[in-house]
């Protein structure tokens, strides 16, 4: 577990390198989960949020430990992993393809991530109880009927609430109701704080959770939906506090270098 983290680590280094050092101006990140470059214009946003973060610690030096990052991630049975870390330098885009099979099965799962736990695993299922993908329907469902009652057994004062810009979490019905519970404390795109977009290094779930999980779910092979998801409630379930706090404490190193 510590052997994945540390070599994760290395990748980070690599990427904040190239995010300021002119031998880079003219390489693009290229995620290769998504395609997608860094626009130039992101380096102001994700300036412009660090600042905002940085003075709401030097007021509250807990802020960092108050918000809840979420994310949804996909499962696959057949053990293909999505790595979103992942990046390769390039002038352009170079294109990679990763076969998978045409129809896998898969499971979609939500998580919410604090310094004091974890919410979740939530796994997006319909009325039928079979797995669907998540859509904006089914996330405001998930928030109402299962993340506000379990955000109400903790008492903690001034929650956060972080979420990056899928349509399903941004459109106006689903932000309204996520500042019904969090007001101006909603960090999102069309948020009371914006949340710079291509930003995973800034999102525990993306650069400790998923990466962590997935590396041990699918040890003993599992060869159905409800095995896999029995081993994601048991991985999750066996997550120590004291590692979530040491990551959360850490996340503020990561606005420094930014």
């Amino acid at each position: 577990m510590l052997e994945k983290v540390i070599e994760n680590w290395t990748s980070r280094l690599d990427y904040i390198l190239a995010c300021h050092d002119d031998r880079f101006n003219s390489c693009q990140v290229i995620y290769s989960q998504f395609g997608l470059p860094i626009h130039q214009n992101d380096h102001q946003a994700r300036r412009r949020f660090v600042e905002l973060a940085q003075n709401e610690i030097a007021v509250v030096p807990v802020f960092h430990k108050r918000i809840f990052f979420s994310d949804e991630a996909n499962f696959w049975l057949n053990g293909y992993v999505n790595k979103q870390n992942s990046r390769i330098w390039s002038e352009s885009n170079p294109q990679v393809y990763v076969e998978t099979p045409l129809h896998p099965e898969k499971l979609t799962v939500w998580c919410a991530l604090w310094a004091g736990g974890i919410i979740g695993p939530y796994f997006f299922k319909n009325n039928e109880g079979h797995n669907v993908t998540v859509n904006g329907d089914r996330y405001r469902a998930m928030i109402t009927n299962f993340f506000i009652p379990e955000l109400n057994n903790h008492d903690v004062q001034e929650l956060w609430f972080q979420q990056d810009g899928a349509t399903c979490h941004t459109d106006c019905v689903t932000i309204d109701l996520l500042k019904d519970t969090f007001g101006d404390r909603l960090i999102s795109h069309f948020g009371p704080v914006n949340w710079p977009p291509r930003s995973c290094d800034l999102t525990p779930l993306d650069y400790f959770l998923w990466g962590y999980v997935k590396s041990l779910v699918y040890a003993d092979k599992p060869q159905t939906l409800d095995h896999l998801e029995d081993n994601i409630r048991r991985v999750n379930a066996g997550i120590r506090p004291q590692m979530l706090e040491k990551f959360i404490e850490n996340w503020t190193s990561s606005l420094d270098y930014i």
